[in-house]
């Protein structure tokens, strides 16, 4: 059985004039805190990750997480790193969310998050109103890529968008405007398609921000040999090559040089 070890966010600030307490920290901070717990625990493999137990104690607000010790070393060690660095953009995507998003409810609310570990006694990252773990933007540029996959899912109530599974990248969301939707006059669900699309991109890592993902086309994609196509680009290939001689035009490639 694995060691257990773990992780202890506690959370100073105020609930109008009172001292924090569970008593009065609003549920829909709880479960940002848990979200975000899990994409810095676990960002890219949540379908295996081991078992992650809560609990929530006095002490101003303290969030207790459990989990395999393995993954509390290595975590302990990503706060030491942002707080040496007062950067994130070391960290994977997932991850740097999970941070700006706790930097961003302690702008709002005035709270301090300390993280704690079972590793060190002391606190190994705070999170305050004064402190600036955002990601830099210029490593984040604008770029356009093309993914191929089954679509699986089309539609939105208030931000229309299709799912794609692609074998490369996973389940991706793409917007896409309910006008394009509209317009189609067949069924787009579970086809093959090419999706080109713009998004962001890291300088760094070519990391690919899968939340900024807009559609410019959708392409008809089949990855089976089709002989008639095949003969129609030959064909019209022999007409650009009509009056050239091929072992002439061969030579003066190779510059005179003969294998």
């Amino acid at each position: 059985m694995d060691k257990i070890g773990n992780i202890e966010i506690r959370v100073i600030g105020k609930s109008g004039n009172l001292e924090l307490k569970p008593e009065n920290y609003d549920i829909k901070h709880i479960s940002s805190i848990l979200q975000n717990v899990e994409d810095l625990l676990y960002p890219n493999n949540k379908k295996d990750r081991p078992l992650i137990t809560y609990n929530i104690e006095e002490g101003s607000v303290r969030h207790i997480f459990k989990t395999p010790i393995q993954y509390i070393i290595g975590f302990s060690a990503i706060l030491v790193q942002i707080q040496e660095t007062s950067s994130i953009d070391f960290l994977d995507l997932k991850t740097a969310r999970a941070i700006e998003s706790i930097q961003q409810l302690s702008q709002q609310k005035n709270y301090e998050f300390q993280f704690t570990t079972s590793i060190k006694n002391n606190i190994e990252l705070s999170i305050n109103p004064t402190t600036k773990f955002f990601r830099t933007e210029n490593t984040w540029v604008d770029a356009e890529f093309y993914f191929y996959g089954i679509l699986k899912d089309a539609g939105g109530k208030s931000k229309a968008n299709i799912h794609i599974d692609t074998d490369d990248y996973g389940y991706l969301a793409i917007e896409t405007g309910q006008d394009f939707l509209m317009e189609q006059e067949e069924n787009l669900l579970y086809k093959k398609f090419g999706v080109r699309a713009t998004g962001k991109q890291n300088l760094e890592t070519a990391e690919i921000d899968t939340k900024t993902l807009k559609l410019v086309e959708l392409i008809n994609y089949s990855p089976k040999y089709d002989s008639d196509y095949l003969s129609l680009l030959i064909n019209k290939a022999k007409k650009s090559w009509k009056g050239i001689d091929s072992d002439d035009w061969l030579l003066n490639l190779r510059g005179g040089y003969e294998a």
